[in-house]
């Protein structure tokens, strides 16, 4: 087979790294990739935004499945213009994909269906959306509806902070067209986790679920982030939550989907706060979590090809997936500056060497500068991760090789994987 996979992050690396170990595949390619990735797939100078480049390139290198990675090409169309061309594409249609590009759409599929979610209102208007927020004294979580790269969400804990927020996004619009439009729901307290699910339309196969850390700093104190790091499994989802998440959440919202001919191929994510009145939706995003992806590629055993074809295809129902039973923490190398304003260009050492079996260093931010130095090049720069026997020696293997690792300026939390 001949695989193509869009994107450049730590998730796209990670997928490169385990579909490289597919005996299927004959030739993988990556656009546009980053150095990371270029150890295992050929890079491509296409950007994620390019829907006609991207599919121009699919077609002429005989491309038989496209693997895509971030939503961004999702929402605008690029599995929809791929597969006129008859390429099986893992990832959802630009009408299934707005379950992540509008939080407002994915609220009323969620009410429709009968999913758990925190309840909500949606406002354009700044007096009408500041007005609501204060009738909840200011507890509230203030959503951007469209794609604000995981930094649309703001949780505040009075008046004052949910001002700031509405005015950040309705009246100054600090994420543009994504904030003119806000989803307020009442703010929900528990601790969270991932479930992810590869969905063909109509079935899901559950992956290991997985707990992020969204804060910039230790202890989830700071501005909400991409995610700092990850790890897999959580205590906070045993099989029993899983199964619930499964029935109660995932299916339901495929079904949905499919009754409003959104027909949902790929992998689905639902963002959950595990509540004392019991599990509830944050969030859902059609594609992998980053940097969920992580850890979870590093347990998950077996050959993932067939799974995501056979997703692509529509047809899950042959497909078994195995687990490696140790768990996996990623932990997130940011640059200096994220997630405001970062400094790019700084070289990156250590960050290709061999680390050892169970452990894997997945590029996201980088790039190489004239004379070939691997130099940081975006906000969340690598993701450090490692199996271990117990929770404990996987986060102490992660750190080990995080220690070894130098960049300028570069920071990341001390207590991922610390539950």
């Amino acid at each position: 087979m001949r695989i193509l996979i869009v994107g450049a992050g730590g998730r796209e690396h990670a997928l490169a790294w385990k579909i490289a170990q597919s005996p299927l595949v004959k030739e993988l390619w990556a656009a546009p990739g980053n150095p990371g990735i270029a150890r295992h797939a050929r890079l491509l100078p296409v950007k994620v935004d390019d829907v006609e480049g991207l599919a121009g390139e699919a077609r002429a290198r005989s491309i038989d499945l496209v693997v895509v990675g971030p939503e961004g090409p999702l929402c605008a169309g690029l599995a929809d213009r791929v597969a006129r061309d008859g390429i099986p594409v893992f990832g959802p249609s630009a009408a299934a994909a707005e379950i992540e590009g509008s939080k407002a759409f994915a609220k009323e599929v969620m009410q429709a269906a009968g999913i758990p979610t925190a309840g909500h209102a949606v406002f354009d208007e700044p007096g009408a959306a500041l007005a609501h927020a204060r009738a909840r004294g200011g507890r509230v979580a203030v959503k951007a509806d469209g794609l604000a790269a995981g930094k649309g969400v703001v949780v505040c804990g009075t008046p004052e902070e949910a001002e700031a927020a509405l005015r950040a996004m309705l009246v100054d619009r600090v994420h543009g067209r994504a904030g003119g439009r806000v989803v307020i729901e009442d703010r929900l307290s528990g601790p969270e986790a991932s479930v992810i699910a590869l969905c063909d339309g109509e079935r899901v196969r559950l992956l290991p679920a997985a707990q992020d850390h969204k804060r910039a700093g230790d202890g989830d104190q700071g501005p909400n982030t991409g995610g700092m790091g990850a790890f897999s499994p959580t205590r906070n989802v045993p099989e029993a939550v899983a199964r619930e998440v499964e029935e109660r959440v995932l299916l339901p919202a495929v079904r949905e989907l499919a009754r409003r001919g959104r027909p949902f191929r790929g992998a689905l994510y639902a963002g959950l706060m595990l509540t004392p009145e019991g599990l509830r939706v944050i969030e859902f995003n059609c594609r992998l979590g980053d940097p969920e992806t992580q850890p979870i590629l590093m347990r998950l055993q077996g050959d993932l090809v067939p799974a995501l074809l056979a997703a692509a295809r529509g047809d899950l129902s042959g497909v078994r997936l195995a687990v490696d039973p140790r768990p996996a923490v990623g932990v997130v190398l940011a640059a200096e500056g994220y997630p405001g304003r970062v400094t790019t260009g700084d070289v990156l050492r250590g960050a290709e060497e061999d680390f050892g079996e169970g452990v894997q260093v997945f590029q996201a931010g980088t790039a190489r500068d004239a004379a070939g130095e691997l130099v940081s090049a975006g906000g969340r720069v690598l993701t450090a991760t490692a199996l271990g026997e117990d929770l404990a020696a996987a986060r102490a293997r992660a750190y080990q090789a995080l220690g070894r690792i130098r960049l300028r300026g570069g920071h990341y939390r001390k207590d991922i994987g610390v539950t």
